[in-house]
């Protein structure tokens, strides 16, 4: 029984990553405007209906990497050893995912050009971080912090938007840890 939930799982993950990509590698190629859900689920390799099942629009599915990083630095933040400050945790965290996920692929920085430049991407990939900052705040609320942790939650989730930013109009010239770990330092010193 395990086995099949898992199998399942692992398949619905592997089908949600194929539409990821087939939406990332469609607008990067025709434009946001160009690209329809029809056009993503052919090249998916899947019908109409199960995009639906998987995802609400086009936009849903291209900010899903991005949704799923933000995932993996809540289940990372939750890992940290409890004698860590809810800051401490957090820097920790996000060093050790860029260790385990690597410099993002050229396709994250033109994501992220796109969300600045299409109203209909940054609108909905602020939704998300809104629910995920929840998730961040309860990830670090039992950690010891001068900051309430909706606070420092959300000023972390705007700093990495604002280092993911800066790093794509630098053209990738230092890496992403470098940026990221410039823009948390810069706005270290109300948490630590």
């Amino acid at each position: 029984m395990d086995t099949t939930v898992g199998l399942r799982e692992r398949k619905k993950a592997e089908t949600r990553q194929a539409v990821h990509e087939a939406a990332l590698r469609l607008v990067v190629e025709h434009g946001l405007d160009a690209v329809t859900v029809e056009a993503i689920a052919d090249a998916a390799n899947i019908s109409r209906r199960t995009f639906s099942n998987y995802f609400s629009g086009k936009e849903d599915a291209l900010l899903y990497g991005e949704e799923q990083r933000i995932r993996r630095l809540v289940e990372q933040v939750r890992s940290q050893p409890a004698g860590l400050t809810a800051w401490q945790a957090l820097r920790l965290s996000v060093q050790e995912l860029y260790h385990q996920m690597g410099e993002p692929e050229r396709e994250w920085a033109l994501r992220t050009r796109l969300a600045k430049r299409h109203p209909s991407i940054l609108a909905r990939q602020l939704a998300s971080l809104a629910a995920l900052e929840r998730d961040l705040a309860d990830a670090i609320a039992e950690r010891e912090s001068t900051v309430p942790p909706r606070v420092m939650a959300a000023a972390v989730l705007v700093a990495l938007r604002l280092a993911s930013h800066k790093w794509t109009e630098e053209d990738q010239a230092r890496t992403l840890l470098d940026v990221v770990e410039e823009t948390l330092t810069q706005m270290a010193q109300p948490f630590a």
